[in-house]
């Protein structure tokens, strides 16, 4: 019987789809970042410009710190890598701990919303 030659030679390769790596497999079985959470919209920027590689770190933490050269938030880049958000949550901690990267959250997000804000807007509504 041939071969399908759109059959990869692997399980773990899929022809159409690429590498098949569980995202629990690229965080270690980690769920939250290190460090604490941040928002979503947070912007990432790389902070050492000639850092040297380090083993410790896995393809896609470089990838990261390369792709935030220019301030990007926590969502854009996970859509340009392709990876899930709860991923690059887990390694975006993971670089914020070894000083690769800064987050700055929008003042919005840091600060409590102001009820009399929200209860102007649902007024509003109610009007149209």
């Amino acid at each position: 019987m041939p071969a399908d030659p759109r059959r990869a030679p692997h399980d773990w390769l899929d022809h159409d789809a690429g590498p098949v790596v569980r995202p629990y497999a690229m965080t270690q079985g980690r769920v939250a970042p290190a460090g604490g959470e941040f928002d979503l919209v947070a912007f990432v920027v790389a902070t050492l410009p000639d850092a040297a590689p380090s083993p410790a770190l896995q393809p896609e933490h470089h990838a990261i710190v390369g792709a935030a050269w220019e301030p990007m938030s926590v969502v854009e880049l996970a859509s340009k890598l392709d990876l899930s958000i709860g991923v690059v949550r887990v390694l975006l901690g993971d670089l914020r701990s070894a000083g690769l990267i800064s987050l700055y959250e929008p003042p919005a997000a840091s600060q409590p919303h102001d009820v009399d804000v929200l209860k102007a807007v649902v007024n509003g509504l109610r009007a149209l």
